[in-house]
């Protein structure tokens, strides 16, 4: 587990930009946390690296949006906050997506049960003591992606 602070939008998106160069085809990162806390924002950063950060838009009422980061890679940015049940993303092909690019599931801890074997999760909390402040809690669920994360934030 490696925790993060950042104390403005701009600092969220520079760690996000961080971790863009670093992901490929197949990965999958989980965004978490409250409405507000800057999902969004880390998702702004990571498209940034690849000159799209004029892209991002939460797709809470598309579900999802795509993006082509370079001739050979895409970036799909789902936002499944208004499903009722984990079945709807299967509804969607959701599932589909995830060899096809890279995939970033915003709220994705609502479809647990069909999250890829491995993926980052990025859990984003508001401080309580000062409303600019975040805490970024990234975690993983293989020693591939602990490797990454150690490689890209220590």
């Amino acid at each position: 587990m490696i925790e993060l602070y950042s104390s403005s939008s701009d600092e969220t998106k520079s760690l996000g930009k961080k971790l863009a160069p670093y992901l490929k085809k197949g990965d999958t990162i989980v965004l978490s946390g409250d409405l507000g806390a800057g999902k969004t924002m880390f998702v702004s950063g990571l498209l940034s690296y690849f000159g799209k950060e004029n892209e991002v838009s939460s797709p809470t009422f598309t579900i999802i949006n795509e993006h082509n980061l370079t001739k050979d890679l895409k970036l799909f940015h789902f936002d499944v906050y208004r499903f009722d049940f984990e079945d709807e993303f299967l509804a969607i092909g959701g599932d589909e997506f995830y060899d096809k690019g890279i995939c970033l599931i915003e709220w994705g801890e609502k479809i647990e049960n069909y999250l890829p074997k491995e993926y980052i999760k990025i859990t984003i909390t508001k401080d309580n003591e000062d409303e600019n402040k975040r805490i970024i809690t990234m975690t993983s669920t293989s020693e591939k992606y602990n490797t990454l994360l150690s490689e890209v934030y220590n």
